[in-house]
């Protein structure tokens, strides 16, 4: 999956933005749904990785189902995030963990906002 491929699934999700709100790390892509964060990326750094949120028991195994490859989120909460090396999985498996992350930031919305995205 190239940079590009990555933004455009990121984006392809129902309200899904781009932004990019680090004065310190002006290149990293934050990628939201009303406002709260389901992926980040630096999409011109390599190896190309991304920050994605997981239910923690599920979070925990797929770090030991692929060491090196998915490891617990770069400066974040690392119960909740995982950074994934995209080159190093399977396309098909890079699409639904990013799927994964968004839906599970979805649920965690307001109950109005959820039905406002399920109408959009």
């Amino acid at each position: 999956m190239t940079p590009a491929e990555l933004r455009s699934l990121c984006l392809s999700f129902n309200a899904a933005t781009e932004e990019f709100p680090f004065p310190r790390n002006p290149g990293l892509s934050t990628f939201k749904v009303l406002g709260k964060i389901f992926a980040f990326s630096g999409l011109e750094e390599s190896p190309l990785t991304v920050a994605l949120k997981a239910e923690p028991e599920i979070a925990l195994r797929l770090r030991e189902a692929h060491p090196g490859v998915i490891v617990p989120g770069y400066h974040l909460n690392k119960r909740h995030w995982n950074t994934v090396v995209v080159g190093e999985l399977p396309e098909r498996q890079v699409r639904e963990l990013v799927e994964d992350s968004y839906d599970l930031v979805v649920a965690g919305l307001p109950r109005r906002e959820r039905l406002r995205l399920d109408r959009g």
